[in-house]
């Protein structure tokens, strides 16, 4: 059966990616270019944005991993988000699942006089198999680890928490991609993003009957031992606003 495609053209993010020393600690803009084939006949009838994919979303989730991560090579960022968005549905998420992916990276400032560098993937999604790992709170799905960065799906399951914790090496990076957490024991929605700085003391519960998933971008990648328990009163961090998150 032929494939629908979503697409969204022109998104803009900031973004660390390039090798040379003057790359590796500024954010450069990247133009980004995405097509998903998908089934869409199902949405068509039902009218439920749960079962297709939410444009709005995957242009935050992109914008986020871009602007959170760091890459040296052009490919490396779009091999990240291939795999992110073709991986199947978070337990307890509500949405269609891409068979395909066209993605195209743009880097309009790398070269002079004019010339834009780009680079364009096709991927399907019977080569993406995240790696899983079992917590006390739910599970983990490894989406990508770089020398330089890790991204991850944290699934909290019903009436769990990840407890307060704290970290001194990785700056840790993390979006709600539901609603019905508690951050810091206070309730967030979806597209909700925290920058944790370090030794920041932070934590999620969730209250209600079904997984709840968080995507969480680790800097470097996932350090155990960096992971450390404390006690006390988390941290005044407030969420980054809404218009940094925003898409043109």
């Amino acid at each position: 059966m032929p494939l629908d495609t979503i697409a969204i053209r022109g998104l803009d993010v900031d973004c660390v990616v390039g090798v040379y020393p003057h790359e590796r600690d500024v954010p450069q803009p990247l133009v980004v270019g995405i097509e998903l084939g998908l089934d869409t006949e199902r949405a068509a009838v039902s009218e439920r944005l749960s079962h297709t994919m939410s444009y709005d979303a995957v242009a935050a989730q992109v914008a986020f991993l871009l602007s959170s991560c760091r890459f040296r090579l052009l490919e490396t960022a779009a091999h990240a988000l291939a795999m992110y968005l073709l991986a199947p549905p978070a337990p307890g998420e509500r949405r269609a699942r891409a068979r395909t992916l066209c993605l195209t990276l743009e880097k309009p400032r790398a070269l002079q006089r004019g010339a834009v560098p780009s680079l364009t993937i096709e991927r399907d999604a019977d080569g993406v198999i995240l790696g899983r790992e079992d917590k006390p709170f739910g599970t983990v799905d490894v989406v990508l680890e770089t020398r330089d960065a890790g991204i991850y799906r944290l699934n909290v399951a019903p009436g769990s928490s990840i407890p307060l914790h704290v970290h001194r090496r990785m700056r840790e990076s993390e979006m709600v991609l539901g609603s019905g957490l508690l951050c810091q024991g206070r309730p967030v929605t979806a597209g909700t993003v925290h920058r944790w700085p370090l030794d920041a003391a932070h934590g999620y519960h969730n209250p209600t009957r079904r997984h709840q998933s968080i995507l969480c971008v680790d800097c470097p990648r996932f350090i155990e031992s960096d992971e450390i328990p404390v006690a006390g009163e988390p941290a005044e961090v407030p969420p980054e606003p809404p218009a940094r998150r925003s898409v043109p």
